[in-house]
C-alpha cells in the first residue's frame, strides 16, 4: 500500500476546500442536480452581459451546449472586471530568459490589450469569427494577443514557438487564418533565436494569411515582405486604449489549438467561452488555492493547454498575479527556479515531471540554497510523476509542508479532471486521487461499460457532459465523435473516452497508467509503456527512461528501454545495471515485462516543452531510418547520437 500525506493542518484551515467532508457535500450535490451545481457556479463565477437561459443543452449529443441564451466577453472576465478594486495589482510578472523583469499591473493590461484589439481591427480588418494565428515566444506581448482576440471576437490559434515550418502551414491553412502575429524570435540561453523566418517558409503561394504581425523582441535582422509584413512596435505606438469588449454568446468559439498524432492532419480542438473560462477559474481556486496576494508560476508555454488555462486565462479570470518565464529553468543552471521563487516570493509552483527529474539530476542540492518560504502548494502536469521524484520534490522543494497536486487532464477538458485537493485530499505518491467536484469521471470495462473493478485496468471516461469540454474539431465533425465518443458506451450511450488507460485501488483512488493506445503485446500479454517505465525508475540511478515496443521474431514485440542515468560512471558494468533493472521489472511486474533491449543514453529526444518523442524512439529501435521533422526537439543532435548507439548494439 502507499504512503498517504495528510494535507498541512494550518493550510487546510483556510483552503478553499478543506476536507474531505467539504470535497464530498460539493460531489453530491453536483450528483444530486448536476444542472443546479453548474449554474450556480455560472452565476456566482462569471459576469454576464446577458444572463443565460438554459444551463446544459444534450438534444444535439456530443454536441452540447451550456449556458445558451447568455452573453459574456472571456477578456473582460479577465480585465475589466478587476479595475474598480485591483488596477493597481500585478497582473502579469514577465522575467526574460536574460532576468530581465517587468511587471505589468491590471490597469496596464487593460490598455495594452486595448491597443493591441485596436490595431487587429483597424489595421488588419480582423472581425468576430476571424481566425488568428499566434507564433510567438513567452513574453507578455504574447498574452496581449491572445486577450485582444478574445476581446474583439476573433478566434486565436497558437502554434508553439518550437514548431516547425511545416507543422505551422497546416495549422494556417486548416484554420484559414488570415493573420499570424509573430516576433522576430526571442532569447534562449542568453543567445537569440528567431522566429520570423519559420513563418516566412510557412506562408507560400495561396496561403489563407494576408497579413503578418513581426513584434520586435531581439531586434536581429529579419526579412519585411511590403504589403504583408508590419512591425507592432510601430503600429501601437498611436493606437488607442479604449476598445468596447465584443458581447459573445456562451458558445461562440475562443480559440483552437491543435494537437498532432503520428499519422494524419493534425486535429483543431475548438474551446467556446463561458464554460471554458468558468472551470479555468474554479480549477485555480480549488486546485491551486490561489489567495488575494499570492504569486503563481506555470513553467508552461502558452503553445500548449496549459499556457493558455495556467498561465493567462484561469490566473486573470480570478484576478490573480500571474508569472511569465522567457527562459530555460536549468539556465543559467538548476537554481533558476528556485532563484525566481525567492525574488518573485511564488506561492504555487505548477511544472512537467520531466523538469523535475532533470532538476533533480542537475541540482538536487540546489533547492536548498534559496528561501522557499514562500511556496504552499506545489503541482505536476502533463505525465505520471514517479515515486522518487514526488519525493525529491515534496521533501527538497517542498520542505515536507506544501502539498503536491498531481494534476490529470488533457487538451480537450480544457482544465483539471482528477487532481488532489491541497487541503483536503490525502494524497498517495504518483496518483492523481479523485475527480474533481462535478466531473464525472469514471474507469469502465471497455468491453461490458461498467465500471472496472479494483487494480483491473480500464479505460478512463467522462459520462457526462462538462462545461469547458472540447465542442469539437474544427470543420471536422465526424472525427470528433468517433476520436472522443467512438470506444467506450455505458447505458447504451456513448462517453467520452479521454484515450487514457487507469485503475482504481482500495481506497477509490485513480492512477493513469498511460495511453491505452501506448501498449506493448508481449506474447499475448498487453502492458502500458507507462506501468514499466515506473518499474525502471524505482532503481535508485536511473533519471529518466522511455519505454518502447520492438518486433520480436517469438514474443511478437519485446520491450526496449532508453535509459538514462543519474551518475555519469553508473555504467561501468553495464552488465549488472541491466540485471539490476530487470530484478525491479520482475519483482514490479513480473518476468514478461522483462526488457530485451537497454540503450543507457546520454539524453532523450524531447521538444521544448519536454515531451519526450516516443515515435522516433520506436522508429530507433526497429532499425529503420528517422525521417520524422526533429526541428522542434530541444536539443536535434540527440537523434544522431541515438542512431549510432542503437547500431552498435544491433551489429
Amino acid at each position: 500500500m502507499s504512503e498517504i500525506f495528510q494535507p498541512n493542518p494550518e493550510f487546510a484551515k483556510n483552503a478553499n476546500i478543506g476536507s474531505m467532508d467539504e470535497y464530498n457535500t460539493l460531489m453530491n450535490k453536483a450528483k444530486e442536480n448536476y444542472e443546479g451545481f453548474w449554474g450556480d457556479y455560472a452565476k456566482e463565477k462569471l459576469d454576464w452581459i446577458e444572463p443565460f437561459t438554459n444551463v446544459l443543452d444534450e438534444s444535439n449529443a456530443p454536441f452540447v451546449k451550456w449556458f445558451d441564451g447568455g452573453k459574456l466577453n472571456v477578456a473582460a472576465q479577465c480585465i475589466d472586471r478587476h479595475l474598480d478594486t485591483r488596477k493597481n495589482k500585478a497582473a502579469i510578472i514577465f522575467e526574460g530568459d536574460r532576468g530581465d523583469v517587468q511587471t505589468i499591473t491590471y490597469l496596464d493590461l487593460f490598455k495594452n490589450v486595448n491597443r493591441f484589439a485596436n490595431l487587429l481591427k483597424e489595421d488588419f480588418g480582423v472581425q468576430k469569427g476571424d481566425r488568428v494565428v499566434i507564433y510567438m515566444p513567452m513574453i507578455p506581448e504574447a498574452a496581449y494577443a491572445m486577450l485582444a482576440c478574445a476581446r474583439i471576437g476573433a478566434i486565436h490559434s497558437i502554434v508553439f514557438g518550437g514548431f516547425s515550418s511545416e507543422a505551422l502551414k497546416d495549422r494556417i491553412e486548416d484554420a484559414e487564418a488570415k493573420v499570424v502575429i509573430t516576433a522576430d524570435g526571442a532569447y534562449r540561453k542568453s543567445k537569440p533565436y528567431m522566429l520570423k523566418p519559420v513563418v516566412d517558409a510557412a506562408i507560400t503561394e495561396g496561403s489563407p494569411v494576408k497579413k503578418v504581425l513581426v513584434v520586435e523582441r531581439n531586434n536581429e535582422d529579419v526579412t519585411w515582405v511590403a504589403g504583408r509584413d508590419y512591425s507592432y512596435n510601430e503600429l501601437i505606438k498611436d493606437k488607442s486604449t479604449a476598445c468596447e469588449a465584443e458581447p459573445m454568446d456562451s458558445e461562440d468559439p475562443l480559440f483552437l489549438l491543435y494537437t498532432s498524432g503520428s499519422t494524419g492532419k493534425p486535429k483543431g480542438v475548438q474551446h467556446n467561452s463561458a464554460g471554458y473560462i468558468l472551470w479555468a477559474q474554479m480549477t485555480m481556486e480549488w486546485v491551486f488555492d490561489v489567495k488575494e496576494n499570492d504569486t503563481y508560476w506555470c513553467t508552461a508555454d502558452i503553445g500548449w493547454i496549459t499556457g493558455h488555462t495556467y498561465i493567462v486565462y484561469g490566473p486573470l479570470a480570478m484576478g490573480a498575479t500571474t508569472v511569465m518565464f522567457e527562459g530555460v529553468i536549468t539556465y543559467p543552471d538548476a537554481g533558476r527556479p528556485w532563484s525566481m521563487v525567492e525574488n518573485h516570493r511564488i506561492n504555487q509552483f505548477y511544472t512537467a515531471p520531466t523538469a523535475i527529474r532533470v532538476l533533480h539530476k542537475m541540482g538536487e542540492d540546489a533547492p536548498a540554497k534559496y528561501d522557499l518560504s514562500s511556496l504552499k502548494v506545489l503541482g505536476t502536469v502533463g505525465e505520471p510523476i514517479d515515486p522518487p521524484a514526488w519525493k525529491w520534490y515534496y521533501e527538497e522543494v517542498g520542505s515536507s509542508k506544501c502539498a503536491i497536486v498531481d494534476t490529470y487532464w488533457q487538451t480537450e477538458t480544457g482544465g483539471h479532471i482528477v487532481s488532489p485537493l491541497p487541503g483536503a485530499t490525502p494524497i498517495k505518491p504518483a496518483c492523481a486521487t479523485l475527480p474533481l467536484p462535478g466531473i464525472m469521471a469514471e474507469i469502465l470495462d471497455p468491453a461490458t461499460g461498467e465500471v472496472s473493478e479494483v487494480g483491473e485496468t480500464g479505460y478512463m471516461c467522462i459520462t457526462k457532459p462538462w462545461p469547458a469540454q472540447i465542442r469539437g474539431v474544427w470543420g471536422d465533425e465526424e472525427r470528433y465523435k468517433k476520436s472522443y465518443f467512438g470506444d467506450v458506451v455505458k447505458d447504451g450511450k456513448p462517453v467520452y473516452f479521454t484515450g487514457d488507460g487507469a485503475r482504481y485501488d482500495e481506497d477509490g483512488y485513480i492512477t493513469i497508467t498511460g495511453r491505452t493506445d501506448d501498449v506493448i503485446n508481449v506474447s499475448g500479454h498487453r502492458m502500458g509503456t507507462a506501468e514499466v517505465e515506473a518499474a525502471i525508475k524505482k532503481h535508485s540511478n536511473v533519471a529518466e527512461v522511455a519505454v518502447v515496443g520492438k518486433p520480436h521474431d517469438l514474443k511478437g514485440e519485446g520491450i526496449f528501454a532508453y535509459i538514462v542515468l543519474k551518475s555519469d560512471d553508473g555504467v561501468a558494468d553495464e552488465v549488472e545495471e541491466v540485471k539490476a533493472i530487470n530484478t525491479i521489472i520482475k519483482k514490479e511486474i513480473g518476468n514478461i515485462a522483462v526488457c530485451d533491449d537497454m540503450i543507457f543514453a546520454p539524453g532523450l529526444p524531447k521538444t521544448r516543452s519536454g515531451k519526450i518523442m516516443r515515435r522516433i524512439l520506436r522508429t530507433l529501435a526497429k532499425g529503420e531510418e528517422v525521417t520524422q521533422d526533429i526541428s522542434t526537439l530541444e536539443d536535434p543532435s540527440i537523434v544522431a547520437t541515438l542512431t549510432s548507439m542503437v547500431n552498435c548494439k544491433t551489429c
